[in-house]
């Protein structure tokens, strides 16, 4: 079982449950999960990860695109519910990831922690980051990726998540030593527990639903 299953595990094994806006969900709080390479490699061989949708959508990203219509014409649909625009979302601030990585790949400074910010508070957003905060390291001569996120829907939003920081990491020109996520919330919703059953029952081609 890769670790990604092994964490959806953990949540459908020892969860507490919870009601919000959104419905049930059966969470946990301030779990680590720490990928190495070999890892990463597990995850994308054992589970179906829209690889090229989340590499299309990234580099939306980080061109400051804000259009949901756009991301549409790519057949990235899952933001169609926050109307015309993606308002104070992930676009307003990845686009400040490119001159980040240029600059780590300029430095390469192994005292240097770099960190983007996502989510600023108090501001009027359709869709805030779950993604709050990603920071890359440098030592002896390998690269470490930390990252927090305030909450993650273990389904859809996790695999998208490990890609894409996957993704950041290798626009950086030094090999990639881990990832690490700190989840804040870790959760599933109660509408995809049999789902999320059946998946790691082995079943093929489940499909979860976005709880909006």
């Amino acid at each position: 079982m890769n670790k990604y299953y092994q964490m959806l595990s953990l949540v459908m094994a020892k969860g507490k449950t919870q009601t919000n806006k959104k419905g049930g969900i059966k969470y946990l709080t301030n779990e680590v999960l720490h990928l190495t390479p070999a890892d990463l490699l597990d995850i994308f061989e054992t589970h179906g990860i829209a690889r090229k949708k989340l590499k299309t959508e990234l580099n939306m990203f980080q061109a400051g695109i804000t259009s949901t219509e756009q991301y549409r014409a790519e057949d990235i649909t899952w933001w169609d519910y926050c109307g015309e625009r993606l308002k104070n979302s992930y676009p307003t601030y990845l686009e400040k990831l490119p001159a980040l990585v240029e600059r780590i790949n300029r430095e390469k400074r192994n005292s240097k922690n770099y960190v983007l910010f996502l989510g600023e508070t108090e501001v009027d957003t359709n869709q805030a980051p779950c993604l709050s905060l990603v920071q890359f390291q440098i030592e002896d001569g390998e690269l470490i990726v930390s990252a927090y996120q305030r909450s993650s829907d273990a389904n859809l939003g996790l695999p998208a998540d490990i890609y894409h920081l996957y993704l950041m990491a290798r626009q950086i020109d030094i090999p990639l030593k881990s990832i690490t996520l700190f989840l804040g919330n870790v959760h599933i919703y109660e509408s995809n527990l049999l789902r999320t059953y059946e998946l790691l029952n082995g079943a093929q081609g489940v499909k979860f639903e976005l709880n909006t």
